[in-house]
């Protein structure tokens, strides 16, 4: 019986690193990997402040930042110029007591709209006021047919203060009154506000509303200017898409806080299907508006508009006691 040879061994046998040169090899890949670890984690944090340091802080409000901005939307086309100058003139005077700043876009910046009416350029218009002022926190937009009566009053501790929010928000609510089934939530917390409405006997009022500036309030922007809801034809335009989106979305309705209506817009007129006497203007409220005024033929808001100014004039001479 044969049996296979064993393979002859090489007579050139492979060079394998001695054990202590397999120690040093190692050895010295282990420091270059620490080495160079330590290398990028420095450079990493170094990027990392030079960053910081060279975007200023965005998330630290610069000095001087109004803290609120009031955005009142011109007609220009449908206004005089007189009347338009008494509008800014009392913004500016309640602007200027309390450190705010103001905003009075003109419709006609605003050509998107299309064919939808013109009241549409409110939504943009906000939308433009952030941009503007992104540090700010706060933006009262106010209708351009109202005065701000009492302009001793700041708006924080008017309203926005988490605990007087607290106190006025009205919980429960119809958001379309009078028996609408969509209403504010009961467990709702001031610190979660970042819409702040009133309403009156036929729905949601958007002529004097204030708005949290943030992520979230873009995003309800950009939801209340949805080209769908602009082709809806609502009867009454934005006002009516306003009170779709915040029956319809939660997103929204979480975020909103309903109040009274004279603590934010009292009307100048008794008008039984909007609330009569309850929310017409009382002495000593913050606004007074002067509700469908535009669209009355009858009624010029100009002339109401001086009548009123002419009280705020009598009632500020009295308070420094001329």
């Amino acid at each position: 019986m044969h049996f296979a040879y064993q393979p002859r061994k090489s007579s050139h046998p492979p060079v394998y690193p001695t054990r202590s040169q397999s120690r040093s090899l190692t050895y010295n890949q282990r420091r270059q990997l620490k080495i160079g670890a330590i290398i990028l984690c420095s450079l990493f944090f170094f990027i990392l402040i030079i960053r910081r340091l060279s975007s200023g802080g965005e998330d630290r409000i610069p000095p001087g930042t109004p803290e609120v901005v009031i955005v009142t939307l011109i007609d220009e086309e449908n206004m005089s110029k007189e009347y338009i100058a008494k509008i800014q003139e009392n913004r500016k005077d309640y602007a200027a007591r309390h450190g705010y700043a103001t905003f009075f876009p003109t419709v006609s910046s605003y050509p998107s709209i299309n064919d939808s009416p013109r009241t549409w350029s409110l939504v943009p218009a906000l939308r433009h006021a952030m941009t503007l002022h992104p540090h700010s926190t706060y933006f009262f937009s106010l209708s351009p047919h109202a005065l701000i009566m009492n302009p001793s009053l700041n708006l924080r501790s008017h309203i926005l203060a988490p605990q007087t929010l607290e106190k006025v928000m009205l919980r429960d609510k119809s958001i379309v009154p009078p028996d609408s089934v969509i209403k504010t939530f009961g467990n709702l917390k001031a610190d979660w506000i970042d819409l702040v409405l009133t309403q009156d006997g036929e729905g949601l009022c958007q002529g004097s509303f204030i708005l949290k500036n943030g992520d979230w309030a873009r995003f309800f922007l950009d939801t209340w200017f949805d080209p769908l809801y602009r082709s809806y034809n609502f009867q009454k335009a934005e006002a009516h898409a306003l009170e779709h989106i915040i029956q319809w979305h939660p997103t929204i309705l979480t975020k909103l806080g309903l109040i009274p209506s004279r603590l934010l817009n009292s009307y100048n007129l008794e008008i039984a299907s909007r609330g009569g006497k309850n929310v017409m203007y009382r002495d000593g409220d913050f606004v007074v508006r002067l509700v469908g005024c535009e669209s009355d033929p009858n009624r010029s808001c100009e002339k109401e508009f001086d009548e009123w100014s002419s009280k705020l004039k009598d009632t500020e001479e009295k308070k420094i006691g001329r």
